[in-house]
């Protein structure tokens, strides 16, 4: 900082000058207090001449008077110093944050750059006006009151200038600790702030990601660093204040302690009470306020202002990265089912009746299943019971060969992964998003999801894989787009979307589900759109006590509630056969969007058919029967 301050100073000299000659007439005031009442005594009135040591009274008065004049112009002047600094400081703060945000865009602190324009900038405009005040006055005072005693009896400044110098010296020599332990104290304290002001805004982040523990562990910390650092502070202050003692207080216990010996060498009483007065009025009050300046603003302003010289390094708040819960897994054996629930009941309470009851269900690799039935049915109930959230009342769950619940045995891998129709987004970057169940995820599977997800266009207005995530500023859809991006990403060999699709037009909806449905794994959604049906290899209907699972065409010749849900999803279209027949001209025209699946064979059309021609057979999965159902002719 020194080249920078040089400069600064030589770029301001007639202000320097200006104040300098200001100080002078201060300094004249000082000289001119203490000799006055020295000659006031000695020539007037122990030599019984009142009137002259009336007249200098007078003068030492008449000093004083001099110098309020002469610090009004110190004040006026120093506005044409502190408001030029306060303006440079502006300005390079503006030219720090803009080199910030050109050079990396999604690192880019706006937090940062706003408290450098306003909060430090006072900081460092007050701290540096307090200084200049406090030490421009305490060099012309101590230069006046040295040369005052020195015109009175040298002998003086042999006792004064010893504990004085010593005070001073044990006063410099705390000075580069206690800058040190004020840093640190400023830079745990940012870091501090940093922290609290992200966990506030992501407490649905800490509690969706288990991190309770540990964000109250690495706040807790901080604290803990910055009580340590200010007893440190403390300490230097204290040993600030002796200091402060002994330059203060030392040479009056000297000047007393020697006055014996100062009498008795000729010193006169006059020029012993008009060095008491230099000591008292001018040099210790002087010595005091710069004392107490430099250690608090002057500390504070070197600290303050390496935060604008070059780069500043901050210490970034140490907060836990997202992780998953789990360990990436590799996926479930072909022989082992995805998933079964076998005699599943479950309910809200002691007594309630059951919104689940006895439901059996086998879930193969690879199949893509999905559920309908009316609001509060069950739906979500079941995919909660697959995603261990919830623990069944009866019966079993397992995944991927064991217990889903947290009662079961602790497993390595990551086993399903469950996207809630209220997609969860949290504050970070575009890739940490849709890495956030697969860290390891290289920038290839993450463009490649991009891609056949279709989320160039999000993803460019974001910034791409570095740009910043504000949930805030998303859409519902756009914010189930990037869930569904990371759902696509993660390694889970289940997905579990309950209605994760609701905020997507319908065309965005069949892509996203085909390409989930390509994905090696397993994919149950609770639909939104019959459509989604349409697109599935089973569906399963939940009516109550009775469930029935089967394909589409199979469960509207069998299922009275099917058809009902069919007919109120389609009530809002066109006409429930044109609707029908371009879902199977869809199915039967795409081909899948992944490699290493194959071609899905096309739905069959379900107009104008014969309900009867479907092989798929119905099966009961409740209690009320536990076989396969084959559909009659009766029409759908």
């Amino acid at each position: 900082m020194l080249p920078d301050g040089r400069r600064f100073l030589r770029r301001h000299r007639p202000v320097l000058i200006a104040l300098s000659g200001w100080s002078l007439l201060e300094s004249g005031q000082t000289f001119l207090g203490g000799y006055g009442v020295a000659r006031s005594l000695d020539d007037g009135f122990l030599a019984g001449r009142t009137s002259t040591g009336l007249l200098w009274l007078c003068v030492a008065a008449g000093a004083t008077l001099l110098g309020g004049f002469a610090v009004r112009q110190v004040f006026r002047g120093l506005a044409d110093l502190v408001e030029p600094f306060r303006d440079g400081l502006m300005r390079r703060a503006v030219d720090q944050a803009l080199r910030a945000a050109l050079a990396e865009p999604a690192r880019a602190d706006p937090t940062a750059a706003v408290s450098r324009l306003t909060h430090q900038t006072e900081i460092a405009r007050d701290s540096f006006a307090g200084l200049v005040l406090t030490a421009r006055s305490f060099v012309f005072t101590t230069a006046g009151a040295l040369l005052g005693m020195a015109s009175l009896d040298p002998a003086l400044l042999i006792v004064v200038l010893p504990p004085l110098l010593v005070g001073l010296i044990l006063f410099l020599s705390t000075f580069p600790s206690m800058a040190a332990a004020q840093r640190a104290y400023l830079d745990a304290d940012e870091a501090l702030s940093a922290l609290s002001g992200q966990v506030a805004a992501g407490l649905r982040d800490v509690a969706a990601c288990g991190a309770r523990t540990r964000i109250a562990a690495e706040v807790g910390r901080l604290i803990a660093v910055e009580a340590r650092l200010s007893r440190r502070l403390a300490h230097w202050a204290a040993v600030r204040s002796f200091a402060l003692g002994v330059a203060g207080r030392l040479p009056l216990v000297a000047l007393l302690a020697a006055t014996p010996l100062l009498l008795k060498g000729g010193l006169t009483a006059g020029a012993l009470l008009g060095a008491l007065t230099y000591l008292v009025q001018a040099l210790l009050p002087a010595l005091h306020a710069l004392m107490t300046a430099a250690g608090t603003a002057g500390t504070r302003l070197l600290v303050v202002l390496e935060r604008f010289t070059g780069q500043p390094d901050y210490p970034a708040p140490a907060i836990p990265t997202a992780q998953p819960l789990v360990e990436p897994p590799a996926h479930t054996s072909g022989r082992i089912p995805a998933a079964e629930l076998r005699g599943v009941t479950f309910a809200y309470g002691t007594g309630a009746r059951p919104v689940l009851r006895e439901l059996d269900l086998t879930l193969e690799d690879g199949e893509h299943l999905v559920v309908v039935g009316p609001s509060g049915i069950g739906k979500s109930t079941l995919t909660s019971l697959l995603a261990g959230m919830l623990t069944p009342d009866a019966g079993s769950v397992r995944v991927a060969g064991a217990a889903a619940g947290p009662d079961g045995p602790a497993h390595p891998q990551l086993r399903r992964a469950l996207l809630p129709q209220r997609a969860y987004v949290f504050s970070g970057t575009v890739g940490e998003n849709l890495a956030y169940f697969r860290p390891d995820a290289s920038r290839a599977d993450l463009e490649r999801a991009t891609r056949l997800l279709r989320l160039e266009d999000l993803m460019r207005r974001l910034g791409g894989l570095h740009g910043r995530v504000d949930p805030r500023r998303l859409s519902l859809g756009e914010c189930q787009q990037l869930a569904l991006g990371r759902a696509y990403v993660s390694p889970a060999p289940l997905l579990l979307l309950d209605e994760a699709t609701c905020h997507l037009d319908p065309e965005t909806e069949e892509r996203t589900e085909r390409v989930l449905a390509a994905r090696p794994g397993t994919l149950v959604l609770v639909a939104h759109r019959i459509s989604s049906a349409l697109r599935a290899d089973r569906v399963l209907v939940l009516d109550g006590d009775r469930a029935l699972c089967a394909p589409h065409d199979a469960l509207l010749a069998e299922s009275e509630l099917y058809r009902d849900l069919v007919g109120r999803w389609y009530h809002d279209s066109e006409s429930a056969g044109q609707e029908r027949d371009r879902q199977a001209h869809r199915s039967a025209a795409r081909t899948e969007e992944s490699e290493g699946r194959g071609v899905r064979a096309p739905l069959p059309r379900l107009r104008d058919e014969d309900p009867t021609a479907s092989k798929g057979a119905v099966t009961a999965v409740g209690p009320a029967c536990d076989r396969d159902v084959r559909p009659s002719r009766r029409p759908a």
